[in-house]
């Protein structure tokens, strides 16, 4: 995992804070006297779990260097609705203005958390892994995927850089499989190679080719199980993953074929808020 710290973090959270607030908070400014300070409280308003405090708190801290801050439950908790996150004080227009950009990242970590949770849940005891995938909004990658990490999932690869995908495009535009591998292989030597097949011909070419992983795309948990088993006579087996539409109903049916991961893009790609507020009172 990549995670964004130190120059990096406060440079992509300035320009979150850029974006929303434009030249002027104008209703905190024009209704709030200079001066003024407030004690509050974030709140998880629904069942989550808990992702993002680290991160809410830096926005907050970029226009109040002086917050004082106390979290109230730890990254990776499940907490139940009414559930204090965190407790802060300091210059009221300052907070009042970084509320958004904090409750923003803050509920979005917790609600990918939160669905991660749930698909690791749903394949306990089987030994394989949840993954993210790339399908993030352009600039939240490094938060998605911490908040997959607070879920209890495993991160894919971070950028293109990290591994070879051999998907259908380029299998097609290299001219099959066989070709991709070596490819690959020449191109980017001790670069970890995965392909992804969608018939058992595909599979037997990637064996065949020597590829470190394989990942079964849009196929059923039966045809799954299958597949798994012939990859797994291979004298080194390669990583096994599934893919496509994987859902919490149907993911355990997955890891019980036998796939060592199974890689779910709408933990990031239709990620559902979770509830948080931010309470503020008098000083």
């Amino acid at each position: 995992m990549k995670e964004l710290e130190g120059a990096q973090l406060d440079e992509r959270l300035r320009a979150f804070l850029s974006e929303d607030v434009g030249r002027i908070d104008v209703t905190t400014e024009a209704t709030v006297p200079p001066g003024t300070r407030t004690r509050g409280e974030l709140v998880a308003k629904s069942e989550c779990v808990v992702s993002g405090l680290p991160v809410a708190r830096r926005v907050f801290e970029l226009l109040d260097p002086d917050l004082a801050w106390e979290e109230a439950a730890a990254a990776g908790a499940k907490v139940a609705p009414a559930t204090p996150l965190a407790y802060l004080s300091g210059r009221a227009r300052a907070i009042l203005t970084a509320e958004r950009v904090a409750l923003n990242l803050l509920q979005r970590m917790c609600g990918i958390a939160t669905a991660t949770r749930r698909f690791v849940e749903a394949v306990h005891g089987t030994g394989c892994r949840v993954l993210d995938t790339r399908k993030t909004a352009p600039g939240l990658r490094p938060f998605d995927r911490q908040a997959v990490c607070d879920g209890g999932g495993v991160n894919h690869r971070y950028d293109l850089t990290e591994m070879v995908l051999i998907k259908d495009n380029h299998r097609r535009l290299a001219g099959g499989v066989a070709r991709a591998v070596a490819a690959a292989r020449s191109g980017a030597p001790g670069t970890p190679i995965e392909v992804e097949v969608e018939s058992e011909a595909e599979l037997s070419e990637a064996l065949a080719a020597g590829a470190d992983r394989i990942l079964i795309d849009n196929q059923s948990p039966e045809t799954v199980a299958r597949w798994c088993a012939i990859a797994r006579k291979e004298k080194t087996p390669p990583f096994l993953e599934a893919s496509g539409n994987m859902r919490l109903d149907t993911v355990r049916a997955y890891a019980l074929a036998g796939a060592d991961a199974v890689s779910v893009g709408a933990l990031t790609h239709s990620v559902a808020a979770a509830d948080v507020s931010l309470e503020l009172f008098t000083a």
